[in-house]
């Protein structure tokens, strides 16, 4: 064998509305940093290709053959951006419609198979409240700073009581004690995975909404904002809550990191990478093969249920967008109306972008939704 050793990288994190702040930031390069705002894993594994009776994962078979010079015939690469330009496709419209028909509250959706352009939406334009999905935002915010030298991943971050949210939240970050050390990194994946509220505001405390903002402004977003804790936005929040946003443009965002058009390349890879480890696969995701990755966030919070998404899809990748405000149902529960909604419109996505792919998840799935 050209190699007798394979190693992988494996990268963990684990994913979780919030209100009122006063702007303060402090930010450090390098050593530790102790952040008192006031407002609010890595692991690998060796593989010796020469170690007897050794059984091996599916993925560590192709790169143990990729190694011994063993390859296989490629499928051909669906082309990448730039992407057609978006076209309305009447029939999933109407079904998408269909689907909307009834729905108890204010329904927006942005659905686009990009290698076609193919299009289907609701209220793409109107303004709806982000809940959680603000962290993407967010999330753009700080690689803006590492990709700028002022943070970096691996900076240490000194904890302090005014940073908790949420103490009984069960969220990891809440339960910490005052002066515990934590690396950056570590509140960006628990931000993501794991929608951790404390180490979110603590980010954003960081960065500050003003400035993640300014950034989305000068990138043309004309409705995505962070309102909480952020000044001259208090109006907003009062509508909205922590953040709001269009089903097009959050879209657009997400398109952005993934398609490597957002910070730069490199910055933008990771924060893909990142948002394709929530914990949260009950929704969107649960409509979806477990062999297609999906980059995404989910949001909820009182009236509105959501979700973003980038599909890498057989056929092409595709982006959903499904978010609600004024629903009826409020209740936290697997079933919330607005799960559901989620649920049957990336359904509706599959079938009509991957045609001839009949996976439907198998029965009893629901009781596994939490």
């Amino acid at each position: 064998m050209a190699a007798d050793l394979a190693v992988l990288d494996v990268r963990l994190g684990v994913d979780a509305g919030v209100e009122q702040h006063a702007d303060r930031r402090e930010a450090v390069r390098a050593g530790k940093v102790d952040f008192d705002l006031g407002h609010g894993g890595l692991g690998w594994a060796a593989v010796s290709a020469n170690a007897p009776m050794l059984r091996l994962a599916p993925a560590l078979v192709v790169l143990v053959l990729l190694a011994s010079g063993c390859t296989a015939t490629r499928p051909a690469a669906v082309a990448g951006p730039p992407w057609p330009v978006p076209r309305a496709d009447a029939a999933l419209q109407a079904r998408l419609d269909a689907l909307a028909d009834g729905f108890d509250g204010v329904v927006g959706v942005y659905l686009r198979h990009l290698p076609t352009g193919r299009e289907a939406t609701l209220r793409p334009d109107d303004l709806f409240p982000t809940a959680s999905i603000v962290k993407v935002p967010i999330l753009v915010g700080v690689f803006e700073q590492i990709e700028a030298g002022t943070l970096a991943l691996d900076t240490e971050l000194t904890f302090r009581d005014s940073l908790r949210y949420g103490e009984d939240s069960g969220e990891l970050f809440a339960q910490l004690r005052d002066s515990s050390t934590v690396y950056l990194h570590s509140a960006v994946e628990q931000m993501l995975a794991a929608s951790d509220n404390t180490a979110s505001l603590w980010l954003q405390g960081m960065v500050t909404g003003e400035a993640i903002n300014a950034w989305l402004a000068a990138e043309g977003f004309e409705g995505t904002r962070v309102n909480s804790r952020t000044a001259g936005r208090r109006g907003d929040w009062e509508r909205y809550g922590w953040g709001q946003t269009t089903p097009r443009e959050m879209a657009e965002l997400v398109r952005r990191i993934v398609d490597g058009e957002a910070v730069s390349p490199a910055a933008d890879l990771e924060m893909h990478r990142l948002l394709t480890r929530t914990h949260y696969d009950d929704e969107a995701i649960a409509a979806l093969p477990p062999s297609v990755q999906v980059a995404s966030k989910q949001g909820a919070v009182s009236q509105s249920r959501s979700e973003v998404a980038y599909v890498h899809a057989p056929s092409g990748p595709y982006l959903l967008m499904v978010v609600t405000k004024e629903q009826a149902d409020t209740r936290y529960a697997p079933d919330n109306a607005g799960y559901d909604l989620i649920r049957a419109v990336s359904r509706l996505a599959w079938e009509t972008f991957e045609l001839g792919a009949d996976w439907t998840p198998p029965p009893g799935s629901e009781r596994f939704r939490f």
